[in-house]
């Protein structure tokens, strides 16, 4: 069973060695409890293996004929295998997760290996290997200490393999390499600093749309902490923000909700300086910087081909009209916004208005 960053219990099979495709396969990902049992794969068993999209070892089932006598179906375990701490299947979901949070080794790992990813923080230099090895060393425990590790360079160049007797002159550059890479990492755009927490269900495409509606670091951590409580104007403006949902922002909301994370967040923000993101938009844009929601059908774009417009023109798009909205975009069979709108004094315009003030005709 592996432990991943947000605490699933993955199940893998551990095979003997076998080739498919030109690749010798030893492992294979099992999913989840549902899927083992499915295709009702034991202990022992002989298995049929291919290689999804040529890629991705992939089991389709157990051969019944080669069972070992007495196999028995694997009990999926309700203990967290790294921390102890009790696994939980929510209601309504597949997978099994840990409770043990930041007290799970394996998460913590887990957490530090997708921090600096390519698509992260990209610190080359820190792969699963080093980080497991700079964890189990005490060095790093948060995604700060990584940018405190030059005060354990002498320590860290004692390593075998990281500059002690080295016996080339790449294995003597690793330690001032690596450092010299985290240090240039100091300053990362806010979507990739979003990112790279490792919050679950905030993906890149997430990351992004809270970075250009909150547009800094700050502005989105006092965001954050006020949508911890139910109810408040900054949990409505999140859960009205184009392509975030109720289950994303209340992950959002739960982390901001532990202080241990605040904690790590902010020790964090002392090491690295997350930059405000940039808004590419015409300067005498009439909706630079304003909050607008379409409700209606439109005649001449589809909702989606509109709120992509005024995002480019500088916009903020959101999906329910409040006090912060600026303009509501009326288009056919408006709706309750509509009322709304006129009843709190929000500015209405006809798609025809819209178009006229957005340039296009």
């Amino acid at each position: 069973i592996q432990v991943g960053r947000t605490g699933a219990l993955t199940p893998r099979a551990v095979m003997e060695p076998v080739g498919v495709g030109g690749v010798m396969v030893t492992h294979a990902s099992l999913h989840n409890e549902d899927e083992i049992a499915r295709k009702d794969v034991r202990i022992g068993d002989t298995v049929i293996l291919q290689r999804a999209g040529d890629v991705i070892p992939q089991i389709l089932g157990s051969v019944a004929d080669k069972r070992p006598p007495g196999a028995q179906p694997f009990v999926f375990p309700n203990t967290c295998p790294a921390c102890g701490s009790h696994a939980v299947r929510p209601p309504g979901e597949v997978v099994r997760r840990c409770t043990g949070g930041l007290i799970c080794p394996a998460q913590t790992v887990e957490r530090l290996i997708h921090f600096t990813r390519r698509n992260a923080m990209d610190i080359e230099g820190l792969g699963e290997k080093n980080i497991q090895a700079l964890f189990d060393a005490g060095l790093v425990k948060s995604p700060a200490d990584i940018f405190r590790l030059d005060r354990h360079a002498a320590t860290i160049r004692g390593w075998e393999g990281w500059g002690a007797k080295a016996k080339t002159p790449e294995e003597a550059r690793k330690v001032p390499n690596l450092l010299a890479a985290i240090e240039s990492r100091r300053r990362v755009p806010l979507e990739r600093f979003i990112f790279a927490l490792g919050i679950r269900r905030i993906g890149e495409a997430n990351a992004k749309l809270l970075a250009r509606h909150y547009h800094s670091f700050a502005e989105w951590r006092a965001k954050m902490l006020a949508a911890t409580t139910i109810g408040s104007e900054a949990r409505e403006e999140l859960g009205s923000i184009q392509g975030i949902g109720p289950a994303i922002a209340t992950e959002l909301a739960e982390f901001f909700a532990e202080p241990h994370n605040r904690d790590a967040l902010d020790d964090l923000a002392r090491e690295v300086t997350p930059e405000d993101a940039v808004v590419a938009a015409a300067a005498d844009s009439a909706f630079a910087g304003k909050t607008v929601v379409f409700t209606g059908t439109l005649t001449q774009m589809s909702r989606d081909e509109a709120e992509a417009q005024a995002e480019r023109l500088g916009a903020k798009v959101t999906k329910s009209v409040s006090k912060k909205t600026d303009f509501l975009i009326v288009g056919a069979d408006a709706g309750s916004k509509a009322a709304k709108a006129a009843e709190i004094g929000v500015r209405t315009l006809t798609e025809a208005e819209w178009r006229e003030m957005a340039g296009l005709g």
